[in-house]
This record gives structure tokens, C-alpha cells and sequence, in this order.
């Protein structure tokens, strides 16, 4: 891939940058405070958070805000910011069981222990513009905030679907052996392949919402050989625990919102689970997923796509490992699609010329450019 250097451009991309600048904001627009993307934007907040890879809806609201809505753009603003950050520590690793739940819901029972909790939701609605939204004005109603976080009680531990069917033995959970090796960590080693399961994860949970989307789609259609029923969905707060420097004990030093998703599959379980231990038993497969804020569609490809690489049939391309983790990340991609808009003069020059020369040979006389 060649380029080529060229003199005149500077102040024209100095323009360029300062007219996208006022573009940004129409003449007598009032201003879009962070505030108010963050409080009211959540939906956009949580998915910038989630691609970008860092925890904080005050930068991901400005990312939104300076990308002007688009959130691959927000996304790529976050990691760069991201890279520029000490690693003071790594978390210590939070049970989901310890969750605050919002919302829980199971797709594989009706009655499942501490009851479906629908929370929030837009599932049971129809897809109708509500033109009352346009005449909206003032302060909004004071509302319950507990799905902002504000909780008056504690709760008591949740029991999963999920421990229910591995204390009946039908589930076991993937990736049991091997569980007490430290896990990888792709933002500073790279993937490499085959990839371990914790690299897997970290790939799948940071990215793009609408290319997972596409490629679980994908295997739910039948290109793939995956297709689960959702144990649980659980969208709450999970606290965040670090090692106290000076005691050595475990602190919590705050939360954080996340999904989870818990998806079974009716198969045998792969290789990695029943190897070695005797145990020939048919069980369901799982497939999960976590990811930042409230972003239930990314979760349950998650799921499946986890479930996707731990099959490794390499039947088609949906199922190869290489080609899922290096085509979902959304800032990879953007910026090789968009650096097309860059110069090329010198590869298509040369494309040109052998043109020119194939056409001398086939057509008499002289070829015009």
C-alpha cells in the first residue's frame, strides 16, 4: 500500500477541522450539555462505554456529544483516551451472584427463584414514533431513580438459572478447567491464535454492538450451528473490588452497571469440559456474556458468539475464530474502511499505467487518458 506526501494541504485540513467545529452546533442551537447526554442518552452511553473499553458515562456522554451521535466515532474517542491512562491495578474478580439486579428475566423457565423482574422495557411495545416527545418542555417529573442507581435497601444474593441446572447436572460451566491460570489481557498483549478463552471475552465484550449483532444473527439463521435459549438476562450494579495496597485486604471502591447473559444450548458440551474427569454425561452447552451499562442486543450475541468459538467447527466462516474477533471490533474496522479517504495516488497511478499498457497491447493506435 503506497502514499504520497503533498504540499498546499495543511491549511486546508486546519479549515476543514474548523468548519467541522462550527457545524457541529447550527446558528441559535442552544448548547447539548454532557449532562443531559448522559442522563438522557443512555442507551448511546452505555454502548460508547462498552465498545471503548473504559467505564466512565462522563467521557463517554462528551464522546457522543463531540462525535455528534456517532457512536463508532464516540467509541474510538474513548480507547484513544483510554491508552493515555496509568494501569494502577488490576480488579479483583466479582461473582454475579453479588449483583444489585434491575432487571432479570429467563427465557428457558416461567417460574424461576427471586421471580422474573421485567425492570425497564421496551420488549412488550410497539415500534410507534410518539410525536408527544416533540413538545416536551422543562424539568421532567421527579421519577424512581433506582435504575439510576439511588437504593435504599440492600439485596439479598440472587440464585441463578444457571446454578440451578449445574445442581441438577445438566450445565456445566465452560472453561471450569484450567480456571485458577491468570487471565490474558488483549489491550496489552494482542490477540494471538488460537486464543484463550479470557482473550475471547475480552474481544467479544468491547465489541461492535451492531457487528455482533449481524454475525449471531448469522448463526441463528443457520450459517452457524448455534441456537440457544436464554437462561438469564440480568441487567444491575456489580461491585468493583481491589486489593488494598498497604492491608492487602479486599476493598470495594465502587460499582459498576452491567448485562450478563447466561444462553444454553441442547449438544454436547466441548471437549475442554468433560476431558480427563471421567465424566461422559450429556449436559447443554453454555454460552455467556458481560458487557458495560445496559446493552442487552450486545450481551445476548455475546452469548452466542462465545458458544460459536467454543464449537470450533470451522465449518464456514461464522464459526472460524480468526475471522469473528478481528471483524467485530468496531474501531479496527472503521478506520480501515474509512482510510480509503486518504490519499492513494501513487497505487492507483500505478494501476493506471498497467491499464494503459494492457490497452496498447489490445486496442491499435493510441489510448487516450
Amino acid at each position: 500500500m503506497g502514499y504520497v506526501s503533498f504540499r498546499g494541504g495543511e491549511q486546508a485540513i486546519r479549515e476543514a477541522e474548523r468548519l467541522s467545529r462550527e457545524s457541529r452546533l447550527p446558528e441559535n442551537s442552544p448548547f447539548l450539555e454532557v449532562t443531559q447526554v448522559e442522563e438522557q442518552l443512555g442507551a448511546a452511553v452505555d454502548q460508547v462505554m462498552g465498545e471503548g473499553g473504559l467505564y466512565d458515562r462522563q467521557l463517554a456522554a462528551l464522546a457522543v456529544k463531540q462525535a455528534e451521535g456517532d457512536l463508532m466515532e464516540a467509541a474510538f474517542l474513548v480507547r484513544a483516551y483510554r491508552t493515555t491512562l496509568p494501569r494502577i491495578c488490576y480488579s479483583i474478580p466479582s461473582h454475579t451472584r453479588e449483583m444489585f439486579v434491575l432487571r432479570r428475566i429467563s427465557s428457558a423457565f416461567r417460574e424461576v427463584p427471586g421471580g422474573q423482574i421485567l425492570g425497564a422495557s421496551r420488549d412488550f411495545s410497539l415500534r410507534l414514533l410518539d410525536f408527544k416527545l416533540m413538545a416536551e418542555k422543562g424539568a421532567p417529573p421527579i421519577q424512581n431513580g433506582r435504575d439510576r442507581g439511588e437504593r435504599e435497601e440492600e439485596q439479598e444474593p440472587m440464585t441463578t438459572v444457571l446454578d440451578l441446572l449445574e445442581a441438577e447436572g445438566a450445565v456445566r460451566r465452560t472453561g471450569r478447567r484450567g480456571q485458577d491460570q491468570e487471565p490474558d489481557d488483549i489491550t496489552t498483549q494482542g490477540l494471538r491464535f488460537p486464543a484463550s478463552r479470557s482473550a475471547r471475552l475480552q474481544a467479544l465484550a468491547r465489541g461492535e454492538t451492531g457487528a455482533m449483532t449481524a454475525l449471531a444473527y448469522a448463526s441463528l439463521r443457520g450459517y452457524g450451528s448455534v441456537h440457544p435459549t436464554l437462561a438469564e438476562l440480568r441487567v444491575g450494579y456489580l461491585p468493583l473490588k481491589v486489593r488494598h495496597p498497604v492491608t492487602g485486604e479486599t476493598v470495594t471502591v465502587g460499582e459498576v452497571m452491567v448485562t450478563e447473559c447466561h444462553a444454553v444450548c441442547a449438544g454436547p458440551v466441548g471437549a475442554e469440559v468433560s476431558q480427563g474427569e471421567g465424566d461422559s454425561m450429556p449436559r447443554f452447552s453454555l454460552g455467556f456474556g458481560l458487557v458495560f451499562g445496559r446493552n442487552e442486543r450486545k450481551a445476548i450475541s455475546m452469548a452466542v458468539l462465545d458458544r460459536v468459538l467454543e464449537e470450533a467447527k470451522g465449518r464456514s466462516s461464522w464459526e472460524n475464530e480468526e475471522f469473528i474477533l478481528y471483524h467485530l471490533d468496531g474501531v479496527d474496522s472503521m478506520g480501515f474502511v474509512e482510510h480509503l479517504k486518504l490519499p492513494h495516488y501513487v497505487t492507483f497511478l500505478s494501476a493506471m499505467d498497467r491499464w494503459r499498457s494492457l490497452m496498447r497491447k489490445e486496442v491499435p493506435g493510441d489510448v487516450r487518458s
